[in-house]
């Protein structure tokens, strides 16, 4: 009989599983409906995860260091040996440089809450490590929607077959969360109207009634220019406004500069389709936007999150189900994982993981001596990736990479200890799109001696003589301290998933308010104006010059989740490149080419086609070094600036020239 178990994975979905096991090895997985959101399927990523959990990159046993770095070359160790030489390196450097010179690097998008922020958050924080900031993702659509929302959660992708109209922007379901699609095309079949602003030409774009293919980065100015549309035109929700929102007057202004006509040249589109799309939105109701992260991933992404999210409250849009927005609904739960590290944050300086290289290689008072990476990929994932791996090739730098895989990064550990992968260990997950809670213990056995992150700090805890007494032991601790008295635990103990207090469904402005301070809708939040230096809304320059003239975005696939699956795509990925930005390089289907900038140059395979926009190149992001020709990916390119609030990172900032490489 299958077991049951759920999906941690990043993704919206929080899919309930069963998964069919023998002899303590997962043999197949398939969904259920426990999370009424799964409805039964799930996607072909996880369906191949007895690929990730036993295939030969699977990560068995310890590993230390006996060639050169990046070479990947280790010998066997016993865990004993492994963690004696870790901790032996931690108490150096903590010795001679202080806890600071400690870094760990995680980021745990595809981690519950017993994985990520537990033990390790109490390891680091009663070592005096540095602090992490973990703004590689959602960091600026964050910070956007808590300064003007608080903690509000979206509308239900259940609820979009109410609506009228839905505003797909900067999100691409087909590869990110599948289980709203059947939603979205339920409500294709009753007649309501589907928007896709992107500038790809993706299969839910091909099917939609209107598509936008905005440059990127301009996002904020069609955002802006319908909202003032809006008010223009006698279609902003004064009454509402005057009742619910703030700095309504400051929103105004700001947004007074776009007209449609400016805003339609600004991002590329045509200005009969914006006309168009702004007519739509004020007639219908209900109406949703779908707000994704790809918009956020420029210097532009806060100002543009918060433009977008602000539609509804101008257009009236709240307060009937199928209407509003949704963003990430992940705070539906009030849970902070952090309450099982007994021990409050640390006062240690923070260090951002979007400039690890330039953190490794520059940082001093202290340096960086030791790197322990953990629920993370680095050299696949985040920017200025050249800069990353010189400063793991630092002779002076001891590296810990505690990993289920042997992904890029391992090949510049110094130790490499295995850690179980999802379904090997318990897990406590809540979803950010469903809006559901998930416990589950391992229903496989760990294969050979990998062992669960929650495990291992613990212990590390203890030969450090950092351990008290009073600390929360082992996976069924933790999940108690977690959820505390919050009756979450019986839920789950009853029907096998929690849900939050406003239930799955919640109609935003009925069931669930503003969580901000005052309850208000902030239209222009002081906090996020003050940060971006008084300009909040502006549209930034476009990083573009003569000499590196192409945008290259790196959007999601539907093959991995990040870089997680990146060892089971085997093949060349080839580049997608626009007819007319080909033609004049000399550039044809299938050629081999190097795309450069002042940062670096990959060399990969190209793709020509109209699938997407001309000035735009799309290579997907989470690529490992076979996935092209000459083992770099699109973030050799990607530079490490911050985006204008939240300190999140600007992948789709990569501009960059491309030429044919010759035979």
């Amino acid at each position: 009989m299958p077991k049951q178990s759920h999906c941690p994975l990043d993704c919206p979905d929080a899919c309930s599983l069963e998964v069919d096991v023998e002899a303590g090895r997962v043999v197949a997985v398939d969904g259920n409906s426990i999370n009424s959101l799964t409805a039964g399927f799930i996607c072909s990523k996880v369906r191949a995860l007895p690929e990730l959990l036993y295939g030969k990159e699977r990560l068995r046993h310890p590993m230390v260091r006996v060639g050169a770095k990046g070479t990947g070359s280790f010998e066997r160790v016993s865990w004993d040996e492994a963690l004696e030489l870790v901790v032996a390196q931690i108490k150096g450097a903590r010795e001679h440089y202080g806890g600071e010179s400690l870094m760990q690097l995680s980021y745990g998008g595809s981690n519950g809450l017993l994985t990520q922020d537990t033990t390790d958050a109490r390891l680091w924080r009663r070592l005096g490590a540095s602090n992490l900031a973990r703004t590689v993702c959602a960091a600026p659509t964050t910070r956007a929607v808590t300064e003007m929302y608080g903690k509000m959660p979206g509308v239900a992708f259940q609820d979009y077959v109410e609506a009228q109209l839905i505003i797909v922007w900067g999100c691409n379901p087909g590869a990110t969360g599948i289980h709203a699609l059947p939603f979205i095309r339920a409500a294709q079949e009753s007649g309501a109207k589907l928007v896709v602003i992107d500038p790809r030409r993706t299969k839910l774009a091909r099917s939609a009634d209107l598509h936008l293919e905005v440059k990127p980065g301009a996002d904020v100015a069609i955002a802006l220019a319908l909202g003032n549309w809006l008010f223009e035109n006698g279609h902003a929700d004064e009454a509402f406004l005057a009742a619910h929102a703030v700095e309504i007057d400051g929103y105004r202004r700001r947004a007074a500069d776009w007209d449609l006509a400016r805003s339609a040249e600004a991002a590329g589109v045509a200005l009969a389709d914006l006309q168009v799309l702004a007519q739509w939105y004020a007639e219908s109701s209900p109406a949703v936007i779908r707000c994704g992260w790809g918009l956020e991933r420029n210097r532009n992404g806060c100002g543009a999150a918060a433009a977008i999210v602000a539609l509804p409250a101008i257009a009236g849009k709240f307060g009937v189900r199928g209407g509003g927005y949704t963003m990430s609904n992940s705070r539906a739960f009030d849970l902070d994982a952090t309450l099982a590290a007994n021990e409050p944050v640390s006062t240690a300086r923070t260090l951002n993981m979007n400039r690890l290289g330039r953190t490794l290689l520059e940082a001093s008072d202290p340096p960086v001596k030791v790197l322990f990476v953990y629920n993370a990929n680095p050299v696949a994932t985040l920017p200025d990736q050249e800069r990353v791996l010189a400063g793991l090739a630092r002779d002076d730098l001891f590296t810990v990479v505690f990993e289920q895989v042997h992904n890029d990064t391992v090949d510049w550990a110094d130790v490499v200890l295995p850690a179980t992968a999802m379904l090997e260990h318990a897990e406590l997950s809540k979803g950010y799109g469903a809006m559901v809670l998930q416990h589950h213990g391992p229903v496989a056995d760990p294969v050979d001696e990998a062992r669960p992150n929650y495990d291992v700090f613990a212990e590390l805890c203890e030969r450090l003589g950092l351990w008290r007494d009073d600390d929360p032991v082992g996976p069924e601790a933790l999940a108690e301290a977690i959820l505390g008295s919050s009756g979450l635990a019986s839920q789950i103990e009853e029907r096998g998933i929690a849900l939050p207090p406003a239930g799955e469904r919640p109609v935003q402005m009925v069931d669930i308010i503003p969580g901000t301070p005052d309850g208000k809708i902030h239209l222009l939040p002081p906090a996020l104006d003050d940060e971006a230096g008084g300009d909040f809304y502006a549209l930034r320059q476009d990083p573009a010059t003569p000499q590196f003239p192409l945008a290259l975005i790196s959007p999601a696939t539907n093959k991995m989740v990040s870089s997680t699956f990146g060892q089971t795509v085997r093949r060349q990925w080839p580049m997608q490149m626009h007819p007319d930005d080909a033609a004049p390089r000399g550039i044809t289907d299938g050629d081999s080419v190097r795309v450069h900038n002042d940062l670096g140059e990959m060399h990969v395979l190209v793709q020509v086609t109209e699938r997407v926009r001309a000035g735009v190149l799309f290579l997907p992001k989470g690529l490992w070094s076979h996935h092209t020709l000459n083992g770099r990916t699109s973030n050799a390119l990607v530079p490490d600036t911050y985006t204008d609030c939240g300190e999140g990172a600007c992948f789709n900032d990569a501009r960059v020239q491309v030429a044919r490489l010759d035979a």
